[in-house]
Order: structure tokens, then C-alpha cells, then sequence
């Protein structure tokens, strides 16, 4: 599991949020190169850091919350968000859990990079079957992570039994799919991005099926919430707008995003939307994302959250 678009996000998923992306029984982890994926994934997470520092300070700011002493950071990635959630929770033990040993020895570069050493642990495990080790927690935060457990309502009563009393579970889920380019962008059939959203949600269903046990549901997390015994206590969407003409760090993400897209969709995609996409990716073509004027990027990430009693 780790954060891939997202908290950095699976690479199939939908707004490209790939927090939860390596959980090793769900998929062959074996199929990534980390020393690629881990860097791009950290890359997102930065590009994203306003939204999920938003979305930290506002449950940091809950009233009646008790103090947060220990933080779960399900599907941890390399850690970005683990470490801003030692920052905002400046007094809490955050752990990171990941199945990928490569991401969680990037969590603990970052976290002694930026003097939380001693508050960021790494626990390698693989979610849900060694839920039950990972003890207590005053906040569980599941970052687009629990959409590639098969039964989500059982993984999600799992997080609550380890709640401490009145502690939270943060569930980044949803929001809206990122636009980074102009509906017609002057070459080839307008709607580009709009088809690719398609092929990845066709691709998202395709990857909920073959979950193992996986069971459908309705995605109303809070009445998920309740059938689980917590409390709901909210949900908000998280506004990234970085407005044309872009940073060349966002940049960067974007012309990586394409890539990614180029590659996993080959198949699924027209000649002509093959065309323009290597266009798009030609660093010397003047209609290309790297000297276009008009490349932006704009997503929404909703964050639902769920108290014990």
C-alpha cells in the first residue's frame, strides 16, 4: 500500500490518488520499480501537501478531541504524509505502515531529514491481515487505501477496534478527478482527459473485482461509519488549485501523470489520442506539457471522519 497520485493513491485508481497502492496480496508489488515509483510518488504527495495539511489542521482543530498520542498512517508510501502528520500532531508517536520495505526506508530518510526521527516509526505490514498487530491509536488515517480492500466494512470495523476512546478514523475517499489541460487543447479530438478519466474508472472496477472477498458497497462512508459503531463527524472536500502557468515542480508531476497514462492505456486509446499524447510528452514539441502555457492543475480530495465512543 502506499500513496501514490493521491497520498500519494494503485495506479488504476480513480482521481489518481494511489495512497493504498502495494499492499503485497492484492497485487505483486514485484511489478514496480521503487527506486522509479518512489520518487514519483513523493513528488504527488508534495504537489498535494496543502490539501492534506488542511485536512490534518482541521481535525486537529475538531472540538472536544481528545489529544492525539499515537497516529496510524495506513498505506504510508514513503512517507510524506506521515511526517506532516508528526508536524500538525507535534506530540504524537506516528507510525507508517506499508507492505513495501522500499517506501517505508524512504519514510525514515524523510523523517530524519526533517528532525522527526524520533516520532515517525515504520511497521511493515500488510493490511487487513495484520491489522490486529499494529495496537492502539488515537487517529487511524486511511489515505485511499481502503478501496483496495475487498471488504471494506470489515477492514473498516478492524480500524475502529483499535480506536482508542473517542478517537478518529480519517478517511480520505473521493473528491473530484484532477484537470490539468483545457477541454480542447488545439490538436486532436477535445475531451481528452475526460476519456482517459473513463478508462480509469473502467480500470478502478476491473481491479474492486478481482480483490480478494471483495464485496460491493454503497459508498455512503458515513452510514459506514455507523454500521461499524463510530460516530460520523464530518467530511470535507480539499481544494488543490494551482493555476497556468504552472511551478516546474507541479510541472514535473504532470508530465509524469501523461506518462504514466501514455503507458497503462496504450491499449485502450485511439490512434489519434496515442498521437496527441506523444505530443504532449515531447519536451520539444511547442504544444507539449512542458512548454505549453495553459497546463494547471485542479483536484478536490474529500476527507470522511469517524469517532469512537
Amino acid at each position: 500500500m502506499s500513496q501514490h497520485t493521491d497520498h500519494g493513491h494503485h495506479p488504476d485508481t480513480p482521481h489518481g490518488h494511489r495512497h493504498g497502492a502495494t499492499q503485497g496480496h492484492h497485487h505483486d508489488t514485484g511489478d514496480f520499480d521503487w527506486d522509479v515509483m518512489g520518487p514519483m510518488l513523493e513528488q504527488e504527495a508534495e504537489v498535494s501537501r496543502p490539501q492534506y495539511e488542511e485536512a490534518a489542521r482541521w481535525i486537529a482543530g475538531l472540538p472536544e478531541v481528545p489529544k492525539v498520542r499515537r497516529v496510524l498512517d495506513i498505506g504510508s508510501g514513503p512517507g510524506v504524509i506521515s511526517c506532516l502528520l508528526a508536524e500538525v500532531f507535534h506530540e504524537a508517536e506516528v507510525v507508517a505502515v506499508d507492505s513495501t520495505p522500499a517506501l517505508l526506508e524512504r519514510t525514515r530518510a524523510r523523517a530524519e531529514r526533517l528532525g522527526l526521527g524520533d516520532r515517525v516509526r515504520t511497521r511493515r505490514a500488510d493490511i487487513p491481515d495484520e491489522l490486529d498487530g499494529l495496537g492502539g491509536a488515537d487517529l487511524i488515517w486511511v489515505g485511499n487505501a481502503l478501496h483496495h480492500m475487498g471488504d471494506q466494512r470489515a477492514v473498516l470495523a478492524g480500524f475502529a477496534a483499535l480506536l482508542c476512546p473517542g478517537g478518529t478514523v480519517a478517511l480520505a475517499e473521493g473528491g473530484l478527478q484532477p484537470r490539468r489541460l483545457p477541454r480542447d487543447i488545439g490538436m486532436g479530438r477535445p475531451g481528452l482527459e475526460a476519456r482517459l478519466e473513463a478508462i480509469n474508472a473502467d480500470r478502478f472496477e476491473d481491479m474492486r473485482a478481482a480483490l480478494p472477498g471483495t464485496k460491493r458497497e454503497t459508498e455512503d462512508w458515513s452510514a459506514l461509519f455507523t454500521a461499524v459503531g463510530l460516530e460520523p463527524q464530518g467530511t470535507r472536500g480539499f481544494l488543490l488549485d494551482l493555476p497556468a502557468p504552472l511551478s516546474d515542480r507541479a510541472r514535473d508531476h504532470v508530465v509524469a501523470e501523461f506518462t504514466r497514462r501514455r503507458e497503462m492505456f496504450a491499449e485502450d486509446l485511439t490512434a489519434e489520442d496515442i498521437a496527441v499524447l506523444d505530443r504532449l510528452l515531447d519536451p520539444e514539441d511547442p504544444a507539449g506539457l512542458r512548454r505549453r502555457p495553459d497546463v494547471f492543475l485542479l483536484s478536490v480530495r474529500t476527507v470522511h471522519l469517524g469517532r469512537s465512543g
